[in-house]
Parts: structure tokens; sequence; C-alpha cells
């Protein structure tokens, strides 16, 4: 529902206050029978309502390569083959002010009675970013790209995400030189906004070839040394040659070595070139949002900040591990439940997965153990685990390798649904217990949660989130009185099961009573 609204008045489903910003759009397919059950309209009467044209049944494989050869290349939509092709004129997007043509016109405010005040520079502003702030206490006035700003009216200056060349915005660098001179009010970029910072310090900006453009791109912050995913979108990139000497790099593109953030050495100014309030994509640098509203308290409070925010950023970025999620020691032997048995068509996820993790201890000089009764697994090859036990995964069986071999450190997630039911039945027997064999990854408690179908909807309704109306049976007679409760048809599942035992629709009472027959064969519940 594209005019749902949410408690501050901002579209709800949308990143943009009104219509649509790209000029034509190139898909390869088109749905014209949406099946959602949210959907209100289809894409192209969306479209059509905005006037932007677009175009279906185009190759765009053929034409990511194309791109991917060329660089950005500049493109046009016609209903018909040209005859002269060389007589086609193309709008370049580079040689207008693209800023100009979708920042706000007038300022708006949001929280009014929020704190601390951030004035926000729009300048093609994704609305998550205020929502991030007004989330977070803040109350934020969005003014246009070249609003003249006034230090009295705002806490801290935040400028925006925005499309196009950062030399066109002349007049937004001249008002954040103006901030940055009087050195009383913390700054912090995003995208577009970092590259207009580093612009108004003196730093060079650059066309790139493609730009990065998606939702998980490795950055590294120069702090800690910590890699985190981020979402990008943009075709300038900063050049740190340039980089005055009482200003240093934030962070560095893990893929091209292209900067992706700056700071202040002393001073809170800082920017990012990627977006961490995400919508979508990884939320790993949200808490940036959190860092910048401090560095604005503190600056407010005690007229400068207690700590640098240079220093604030590699404290909460530092990786400090809890005294629980490490182990007494290393594990020196691990053993794995493998995948099992499988059939010509499976696709085998689990003995890929076990691969890679038996691979993974490996390099970490981890002894392995592996059990799998399948012979034809790549994770039985030789020279993959240290020691390969060709037996069926049931807890008589792997209690007496645990007996024999005594590792103390378990995997149960490399096997499937055998796997993770025999490492539930030996938790509750007690033979972890009582060899000392610690769970690694996935607890037994997070196990039993999403198997049990019950505590998985009460788990789920904690959160806020709502599930099909089910029950929990264990009986066929609880079954066929559910049923009747819930309607027809409905779907039968059985716990702690692979999904073809005694699973399946049924549209009326005797086929309910068949399915629960087989699936209480194979599960209590």
């Amino acid at each position: 529902d594209m005019a749902e609204k949410d408690e501050n008045g901002l579209p709800k489903h949308l990143e943009w206050l009104d219509g649509i910003s790209i000029a034509g759009l190139v898909v390869g397919e088109n749905c014209e029978t949406p099946s959602h059950w949210r959907s209100k309209q289809t894409l192209s009467k969306w479209m059509e309502q905005h006037n932007v044209p677009g175009i279906s049944g185009i190759d765009t494989r053929a034409l990511t390569k194309k791109i991917r050869e060329n660089g950005t290349i500049l493109g046009r939509i016609v209903y018909d083959l040209p005859t002269n092709i060389q007589s086609l004129e193309f709008s370049d997007p580079n040689q207008r002010n693209l800023v100009a043509e979708c920042s706000v016109q007038e300022p708006m405010v949001f929280n009014d009675s929020g704190s601390p005040r951030i004035c926000a520079v729009d300048c093609g502003l994704k609305l998550n970013q205020i929502k991030c702030f007004i989330s977070r206490g803040a109350r934020v006035e969005l003014v246009p790209w070249n609003w003249e700003l006034h230090e009295a009216r705002f806490d801290g200056l935040f400028i925006s995400n925005g499309p196009g060349d950062p030399v066109v915005c002349k007049e937004t660098v001249i008002q954040i030189q103006k901030v940055l001179k009087s050195g009383k009010k913390p700054v912090f970029g995003i995208c577009l906004g970092h590259q207009l910072l580093s612009t108004a310090v003196g730093c060079k900006t650059y066309k790139m070839k493609y730009g990065n453009r998606g939702h998980n791109l490795p950055c590294i912050h120069h702090g800690t040394g910590r890699c985190f995913m981020t979402s990008q979108n943009h075709g300038f990139a900063v050049d740190t040659e340039t980089l005055p000497f009482d200003w240093e790099p934030l962070f560095t593109n893990a893929n091209d070595n292209t900067n992706e953030g700056i700071i202040h050495k002393q001073k809170p100014y800082f920017s990012v070139q990627f977006h961490p309030e995400h919508t979508a994509g990884p939320e790993d640098l949200e808490l940036l949002f959190d860092v910048f509203l401090n560095a604005v308290k503190n600056q407010k409070v005690h007229g400068a900040p207690t700590i640098s925010l240079r220093q604030q950023l590699i404290n909460r970025l530092m990786y400090n591990p809890s005294p629980e999620s490490l182990m007494e020691k290393r594990p020196r032997k691990v053993l794995i439940l493998g995948s099992g048995g499988l059939s010509i068509g499976q696709a085998g996820e689990f003995d890929y997965s076990g691969s890679q993790a038996i691979k993974a201890m490996k390099e970490e000089k981890i002894q392995t153990v592996l059990i799998n009764p399948n012979i034809a697994t790549v994770q039985t090859s030789k020279g993959l685990a240290d020691k390969c036990y060709f037996l069926p995964l049931t807890p008589d069986y792997v209690e007496q390798v645990i007996k024999a071999e005594r590792p103390n450190g378990v995997l149960l997630t490399f096997g499937g649904q055998t796997a993770l039911n025999c490492g539930v039945e030996l938790e509750r027997t007690g033979v972890f217990a009582k060899y000392n064999v610690k769970i690694l990854g996935t607890p037994i408690k997070s196990i039993i949660e999403t198997e049990d179908r019950k505590m998985f909807a009460e788990r789920v309704s904690e959160i806020g989130e709502s599930v099909a109306p089910s029950e929990a049976v264990y009986s066929v007679e609880e079954a066929l009185n559910a049923a009747k409760r819930i309607g027809y048809p409905v779907m039968a599942r059985a716990a702690f099961s692979l999904g073809g035992l005694g699973s399946g629709f049924a549209d009326n009472q005797e086929e309910l009573e068949t399915l629960a027959r087989q699936a209480l064969a194979h599960s209590s519940q």
C-alpha cells in the first residue's frame, strides 16, 4: 500500500516521500498477475501513474556483460529499432543537477519535540535515515540541498545520500565549509554526503568505471581491522591521496580498495560512502547513528566531546567476545554428525556444508571425527576428515564413538534432520554432559524451539509477528478436532521429522486421518 504511513507520517513501504526517481526501467520479466497477499496494483500500473516508462523481455545478463566491459553507459528505451542509430540523442544525467531535482523545496520537521536537533541536508535522502534518527529520539529538520545553514537552529549536521556528481553541488559544499570553520557542530555524511564533506575539506573525487552497487559489499574499518558488510549504490569515489593531514580514511572497500569513509583526527566530523541505514541490506553499521548522536549530545552538554569520535568508533566496532561465547580452551577434537544417506536427485546441501565445516576445522588445526553412513558423499572422501565412521546416525552408535574418541566439541547442524534429532536425544539423555562434550554452533535450545511447532509459534508471537493459525497435537483424535476449529483445507506437518514423513495437505477428515497416522508414526507431535 503506497499510501500507508507510519507513526511519523512517513511512507511505510517507500524510501522517498513521493514519485519515482528513475527515468526508465529495464527488466527481464514483468509480472502482470501478482499473487502476493499485500499486493494493491501491478508495477506497470504504478509506473504508469508516475509517467515512467519500462521495458521487459530484455536479456539483462547480456546487458550486464556490456556494462561490465564498457563501464556505465547511456541508454534509451524506444518503441521501434531506429534506422539510424547514430542520429539518436541521449540524455546524460551527469550534465544535470540531479540533487536539485530530487531535494525537498521547503524545510520539513519530524519529531518536533525530540532532542538533539539534527539538521539533515536533503541531497536525495532515503527515508530510513530520518527513521534511524527519530527512533533514537532526535528531532530532524530536513532542508533543501542549497539551504543556508544557521547553527543556532541545530545541534548536529547530517548530509544525506543523493545522485550524481558531487562537483555540481557547490552551494552545499559552501554551507558545509561554513559549519566546519566554526568547529562547534558535529557532522555526519552518507554516500553523496561523504563526497560533499570530502570536497569541503579539499579532497578530489572521480567517476568510477562501474561504481559499487549491491547489498553485501565488504568494508574494512581502519581503527579495528574488522570487516563489515555494507549496502552501496554510488558511481563516484573520493581520492584519499588528496586527503588533508588532519583527516584520515575511516573505511576501505575490501574488493577494490576504494575509499569508504573519512574521519577528522580530533574533531567530531566523519562520513561513510556506504549506507549504514540499510533498507535493504546489512544492519552491521546502523550503530554509526548512535555514535554520531552521542557526539552531538556531548558537544551540546560539555562544549567538546569527552572522548574523540575516532576513539568512540573504535570502542563500538571492536570485537569483544563475552565469556560465555568462548570455550574454556580451544577444541582439540570435534565430532561432526554427517549428512547421512542420499538418493539420486537430492540436493545434498548438508554434504556440501559438512565438507566446508571439515575444511574450516582443518585450517584451524582441529582434529575432526565424522560419522556418516553414506560412503558416496564428498565429506567422506579420503583426505577430508581425520577419521570417518560409516555408522548409522543413532544415539547408541554416536555414544559409542564419543566414548572411543573422546571429542571435546560436537557440531549438530551439518547432518540435516537426522543429525538434529540425534543431537537433541543425546542432550536429553545426558550423553554430552557425561563425556564433557561441548555443543558448538547452534545451541540445543534453539534447535528444539525451531523444530517444535508449538514452541516456534510462541517465539514468533513474542516478537510481535504472526503465524498461520495452528495447533500442536499428539493423537489422531486431537488432529481431527483441531482441523474442525481451524477449518479445511489444512496442512499437517510432523515435528522433528523430514518433510515427506507424514506431511501434506488435507481437504477433508478422511485425508487428514491418513496423514495424521503417518505423521504420528514418525513423531510424537
